[in-house]
C-alpha cells in the first residue's frame, strides 16, 4: 500500500469515526456474520489496520480512547448515535460463538469498559422501558385512587354512626 493510498484510507476513516459517536474497538478473527447483524440495527463494521486506526483517531480529535487497544487483529464497530442496538448485537453474538472479545468502547465521548458496554446490551429496547415506567405509573395511580377509596368508605363509616 502506497502512502497516497494509506493517507486516503486513513482520512476515510477519520470522517467515519467523527461520524459515529459511538463506536467499540472488538478482537476480529474473521467474523462476517456480525456484519450483516450490525448493519441491520444500523450500525458498521470495519476492519482496520492499527497503524492506520491511532492516525485516524489522532487525526479526528478522539483523545479518550486509550491507543494501546489497537494491537492485534481489531475491527471497529461504529455504533452511531445510539449504543444501545450494536451493543446488544455483540453481546448476542458473542453469547453464541464467544466472539468477539470487546477491548473498550467510545460513549458519548468517554472510553468505557467491556462490562459496560455487556450491560447495555441486556438493557430491554426502548419501547419495553417506556412500558415498564407506564406500568409503574399505572400501579401508582391505582394505589392513590385505593387510598381515596378507602378513606372515603372511612368517612363513611363514621359518619353513620
Amino acid at each position: 500500500m502506497s502512502k497516497a493510498e494509506r493517507q486516503s484510507e486513513v482520512e476515510v476513516l477519520t470522517q467515519k469515526l467523527k461520524g459515529s459517536a459511538t463506536l467499540y474497538v472488538t478482537d476480529f478473527s474473521g467474523l462476517t456474520v456480525e456484519r450483516r447483524r450490525l448493519r441491520a440495527v444500523g450500525a458498521r463494521y470495519v476492519v482496520v489496520k492499527n497503524t492506520l486506526a491511532q492516525r485516524a483517531l489522532d487525526a479526528g480529535n478522539i483523545k479518550s480512547l486509550d491507543r494501546k487497544l489497537f494491537k492485534g487483529p481489531i475491527g471497529v464497530v461504529l455504533a452511531g448515535d445510539d449504543p444501545l442496538p450494536a451493543a446488544k448485537v455483540l453481546g448476542e453474538f458473542a453469547k453464541q460463538h464467544e466472539k468477539p472479545a470487546v477491548r473498550a468502547g467510545l460513549v458519548d465521548g468517554q472510553q468505557v469498559e467491556p462490562a459496560y458496554i455487556k450491560r447495555l446490551g441486556e438493557l430491554p429496547s426502548r419501547e419495553v422501558l417506556l412500558g415498564q415506567f407506564a406500568g409503574a405509573l399505572n400501579g401508582i395511580l391505582y394505589q392513590m385512587v385505593g387510598a381515596l377509596e378507602a378513606l372515603r368508605e372511612k368517612r363513611q363509616a363514621e359518619g353513620s354512626n
